[in-house]
C-alpha cells in the first residue's frame, strides 16, 4: 500500500488496483471502474465492439435481469450511473449518497462479472447503436471532428469512430463480444477509483469481497500510432447545411510528454474560453463565427491539437485564414507574461473547481493510474503548470504548428476543393 496525500492505493493479489480519495466534507461517493481497452484495440471488421460491450453491461445480469432493474438499483437510492468508451479506456461509474457505497460496488461488480449478453437484447441494442451512429452522421460539428481524426490517423484504429460503422456493428455477434471481453477485461488491466467520505481500508475490504476472486485476461497490446505525415491533408464532405463546419487537426503530444502542460496552456491561450485569442479574433473582432475553440486529445503514444469553428459558408476562407494567422503568431512571437499568467490561473482554476466533485476526483486519479506512467496530485499538476515559461509556449507552437502536418476537414455545402487546396498549398 502507498499513500500520497490526496489518494491511497492498494493492489489486490489478482492485480486489481484500488485507489481512494478521502473527501470528508462530501455527502456523495463516486465509484469508477476503469478498464484499459477502447477503440484503438479493435480490428477494422470489429470496429465498435468495445462500445457495444459497454452498452451490454447495462442490459441485465442474473441478479438484475433487465436494464431497468440495474437502473432502479441505483436511481432508487438517488444515485447516478453511466458508462463511456474512448480510444484507450472504458469507464463505468456510479455516484450515490455516501451511505449506499455498498450498493454502488455491488451493482458495478455484478455488471462487470455477470452481464448476460442476452441475444435478444444484443439485437435491440444493435439498432440503438446504429441510431447513435446515424446521429453522428447527421451532426455536422461532430462529423467534422471525426473526419479530422481520420485525416490525422488514416487507415488506423485511432482514426475510426469509437462507435464503429453501421457495417461493422451489424456484423458483431455474442461470441465475438464474449471473446473480446475475456481477452481485455481482467483485474490486471483495471482500476477501481473511489472518492468521497470513505475509509481506504473499508473500501479495499468491500471491493475485495466482490472482485478479489476476479480472474481473466487483460491484454494491453495495440497498434502504435504512425507519425509519417509530410504534407497537408484535406477532406471535404458535402452536406446541405446553413453553416460550414471546419476542423483543423495537427499531431499533438502523448499523454506523458514533458511538454504536455505547456501544450495545455498553449491551447488555453489559443482557443479555450471567451478571452482566448480565437474567440477574441474570430468571433468578437471579425464576427465570423458563433462557436470557435481549440481542444486537445492525449493518448499513450500520440495526440491531437484540434481547432473547430462553425461559420457562414461564404466566409469560410476568411475564417481559415484568420485561424492560421493566430497559429502563426504563436510561433513568431512570445506570449506576453501577463497572458500566460492568466492562462495558468484559468487552467488551475478549472481543475480546482472540478476537484470539488467526487466523480471528477475519482476520474482524475483512476484515469491517471490506468493510462499514465505517474499519478499526479493536484498540487503536483499546479507546480508543473506554473513552471511553464513564455519561451516554452513559443517553442511548442513552433513544433506543433507545422504547415506540412496540417489537416483540414470541412462539412458543408461545398463540392469544389480548389479554394481549400489553395489555402493548404496542396498544389
Amino acid at each position: 500500500m502507498t499513500s500520497d496525500g490526496e489518494y491511497r492505493k492498494t493492489v489486490l493479489d489478482n492485480g486489481l488496483r484500488i485507489l481512494t480519495s478521502r473527501m470528508p466534507h462530501t455527502y456523495s461517493v463516486s465509484v469508477g471502474f476503469f478498464i484499459g481497452v477502447g477503440s484503438r484495440y479493435e480490428e477494422e471488421r470489429r470496429a465498435g465492439i468495445s462500445h457495444f460491450i459497454e452498452h451490454m453491461l447495462f442490459k441485465g445480469t442474473e441478479k438484475r435481469p433487465t436494464a431497468k432493474d440495474i437502473a432502479i438499483a441505483i436511481e432508487g437510492i438517488g444515485g447516478l450511473i453511466n458508462g463511456s468508451t474512448g480510444r484507450e479506456a472504458t469507464v463505468y461509474g456510479v455516484k450515490v449518497p455516501q451511505p449506499h457505497l455498498d450498493v454502488a460496488v455491488d451493482v458495478l461488480s455484478d455488471m462487470l462479472l455477470h452481464a448476460k449478453f442476452d441475444p435478444l437484447e444484443i439485437e435491440k441494442e444493435r439498432q440503438v447503436i446504429i441510431e447513435e451512429i446515424n446521429l453522428t452522421l447527421d451532426t455536422p460539428d461532430v462529423l467534422a471532428s471525426l473526419l479530422a481524426c481520420q485525416l490525422l490517423w488514416p487507415d488506423h484504429p485511432l482514426g475510426h469512430d469509437v462507435l464503429g460503422t453501421k457495417e461493422s456493428v451489424s456484423g458483431l455477434d455474442r461470441e465475438a463480444m464474449l471473446s473480446y471481453l475475456r481477452c481485455h477485461y481482467g483485474p490486471a488491466n483495471a482500476v477501481v477509483s473511489v472518492a468521497g467520505n470513505v475509509e481506504h481500508e473499508r473500501v479495499v475490504e468491500l471491493i475485495s469481497t466482490y472482485l478479489g476472486d476476479w480472474q481473466g485476461g487483460g491484454e494491453d497490446r495495440f497498434r502504435p500510432a504512425e507519425g509519417d505525415q509530410t504534407k497537408p491533408r484535406l477532406c471535404l464532405q458535402f452536406k446541405e447545411t446553413e453553416q460550414a463546419h471546419l476542423c483543423l487537426s495537427l499531431p499533438g503530444l502523448e499523454r506523458d510528454h514533458p511538454d504536455r502542460f505547456g501544450l495545455g496552456l498553449l491551447s488555453c491561450i489559443l482557443g479555450e474560453g471567451m478571452s482566448s485569442r480565437l474567440f477574441s479574433e474570430i468571433r468578437e473582432r471579425l464576427g465570423l463565427a458563433y462557436s470557435v475553440n481549440s481542444f486537445l486529445t492525449t493518448l499513450r503514444d500520440t495526440g491531437m491539437v484540434g481547432i473547430y469553428a462553425g461559420v457562414d459558408p461564404s466566409r469560410i476562407s476568411l475564417a481559415i485564414e484568420a485561424i492560421l494567422r493566430e497559429c502563426e503568431k504563436l510561433k513568431r512571437e512570445e506570449v506576453p507574461p501577463e497572458e500566460l499568467s492568466k492562462a495558468k490561473e484559468f487552467v488551475k482554476g478549472r481543475l480546482a473547481l472540478q476537484m470539488e466533485d467526487t466523480s471528477s476526483v475519482a476520474a482524475w486519479f483512476g484515469q491517471q493510474e490506468l493510462l499514465s506512467s505517474k499519478v499526479l496530485t493536484l498540487e503536483e499538476a499546479f507546480q508543473a503548470i506554473d513552471a511553464v515559461t513564455t519561451a516554452d509556449i513559443q517553442r511548442i507552437a513552433g513544433e506543433i504548428f507545422r504547415e506540412e502536418r496540417l489537416n483540414l476537414a470541412v462539412v458543408g455545402p461545398f463540392r469544389e476543393e480548389s479554394e481549400f487546396r489553395k489555402q493548404l498549398r496542396l498544389w
